[in-house]
């Protein structure tokens, strides 16, 4: 057996052995912080969306639509780009 410290003695004796990482936390603060943790992660997803959906409006700027008020999805936006860069390398390598 080893050797417990002074206080996992006295603890073992009295039948309460620590168990984990120490006290147990009271389940109020464990629901404020998972609701803190959540909060959090939804501020950075939702932070993440705002910058996608930026980037594919100025990618959508620069492409040339016909008509020039329709708005491309996200997938067509992407799409229509792809096969704009490849139509203008095509049009670079024949000339």
């Amino acid at each position: 057996r080893t050797a417990l410290a002074p206080r996992e003695a006295a603890a073992r004796r009295k039948g309460k052995a620590r168990r984990g990482r120490g006290k147990a936390r009271n389940e109020g603060l464990l629901s404020k912080q998972k609701r803190s943790r959540r909060m959090k992660a939804n501020d950075r997803e939702r932070n993440r969306m705002h910058h996608l959906n930026s980037a594919l409006d100025a990618l959508r700027s620069v492409l040339p639509t016909f008509p020039d008020d329709a708005k491309l999805t996200k997938i067509e936006t992407l799409r229509f780009a792809h096969n704009y860069i490849w139509a203008l390398t095509q049009s670079l390598r024949l000339a």
